[in-house]
């Protein structure tokens, strides 16, 4: 590495909207600190970009401190680069060489048409989470958190199932494109909590019923998903979705047209 930094190459799809056709298109960039996150790395590449009468590279991100679940880039042909439960904006450029070939994507799968460049649409995660992500029974007014007890077990996987933050990467490492792990963890949080009971079945029927119409592929166990997941949410929430979803099928009714 020289004094001045990392010297890196990158090839970037670029593509001005779905229904143009893309391409990858090669850029070298200079002085890059190691300490610099990978989008703070794009940021400069961008700069140089601008300066050059070129047009910057579109890439989405917000909080930039791995929560939002926004920043999904597929590097060197893994969701959110090399480091494992890691989001893109914290991945750092030392996890990489000096003069390495960096390769940026974006998430590749038909629910996610691209926008531009490195954007893509997930809206189709709205619409799972529209169909019964939440809780809408009346509750009254807020009771006293230790009058209703939860399992500890129970409470532990519900927290560790609403770590997801909805970055997609499962769906872009899974050979299916499958949200089934997505899906997973939005009906398990809630569906572990006394909250959550009342609509547990139709929740379930609900939400995989809009996962399929959104066209996302169903689930055969390669595991791709749990390995890619920056929050590590374990396989163990599909389990028990299927569960959920095949006692919801023999016992609720279903609904009127």
């Amino acid at each position: 590495m020289s004094e001045k930094g990392m010297k890196l190459n990158l090839k970037i799809w670029r593509q001005k909207s779905s229904k143009d056709k893309g391409g990858f298109v090669d850029y070298k960039v200079e002085n890059i600190s190691p300490n610099m996150s990978f989008l703070e790395m794009l940021d400069v590449l961008n700069e140089k970009i601008i300066l050059e009468g070129g047009e910057p590279i579109a890439f989405d991100n917000d909080c930039r401190e791995g929560i939002c679940g926004m920043c999904g880039l597929y590097i060197n042909g893994r969701p959110h680069g090399p480091q494992s439960g890691t989001t893109t904006c914290q991945l750092h450029m030392r996890s990489f060489r000096d003069g390495e070939l960096i390769t940026i994507e974006p998430w590749r799968c038909g629910a996610f048409p691209i926008v531009k460049d490195l954007i893509v649409d997930r809206s189709a995660l709205d619409k799972i989470i529209m169909a019964g992500g939440f809780i809408s029974v009346s509750t009254g007014a807020a009771p006293e958190a230790n009058t209703i007890p939860v399992p500890r077990d129970d409470s532990g996987n519900s927290m560790d199932a609403a770590q997801c933050i909805g970055c997609g990467a499962c769906i872009a490492a899974c050979p299916n494109a499958s949200a089934m792990l997505f899906t997973a963890a939005k009906i398990s949080h809630l569906g572990l909590l006394p909250q959550g009971q009342p609509e547990r079945k139709k929740r379930a029927l609900s939400m995989v019923k809009a996962m399929d119409d959104a066209g996302f592929g169903g689930c055969t166990n390669h595991g791709e998903c749990e390995a890619a997941c920056p929050k590590n949410v374990s396989t163990k929430f599909i389990a028990r979705m299927n569960r959920d979803y095949i006692s919801a099928g023999l016992t609720e009714e279903p609904e009127k047209e």
